[in-house]
């Protein structure tokens, strides 16, 4: 089993994406990219602890590879947008793929190179691509919330 993590804004879409996709294990919210040590929800929406929403996939590469869960990632949501996606703004709903290999370093690197050559998007990607840090998992009641709710019908 290998592990990477995503920021694509609201964490409760990102999460039920991922754990649809075929080889993927495990999908687990959390924050990562902060200041504060074990920071809760509530200090992460201000804003001011540096930190992402994220989802940290757990995935069989035999099953799965890190290049595809790139382009689910990139196909979810808008990577131009800075510290934003849809009425979400703020610095916790930055776009970063957040590598755990140099090998997964090099992978996004290329992918995003792909992505702004496309010309899929008018604006430039400002994604990040940063080492992951401390994962710190979100509260209970944020995992799998939309599954929760009757929500998770999609299938990647």
């Amino acid at each position: 089993m290998e592990l990477a993590t995503f920021g694509a804004g609201c964490f409760w879409g990102v999460e039920v994406t991922f754990r649809n996709v075929k080889g993927v294990k495990e999908a687990l919210v959390g924050y990562l990219g902060g200041t504060l040590p074990n920071p809760t929800y509530k200090d992460v929406c201000t804003g001011r602890t540096g930190h992402a929403e994220v989802v940290q996939v757990e995935f069989d590469p035999a099953q799965v590879t890190f290049e595809r869960l790139l382009d689910v990632f990139w196909e979810n949501h808008n990577p131009t947008t800075l510290n934003r996606q849809g009425p979400d703004v703020g610095t916790q709903y930055r776009s970063g793929i957040f590598y755990h290999s140099p090998a997964q370093k090099t992978a996004a690197e290329e992918s995003k190179r792909k992505l702004e050559a496309s010309g899929k998007f008018a604006r430039p990607v400002v994604t990040e691509i940063t080492p992951t840090s401390e994962f710190y998992i979100a509260e209970d009641y944020h995992q799998r919330y939309l599954e929760k709710r009757g929500l998770a019908a999609c299938h990647v």
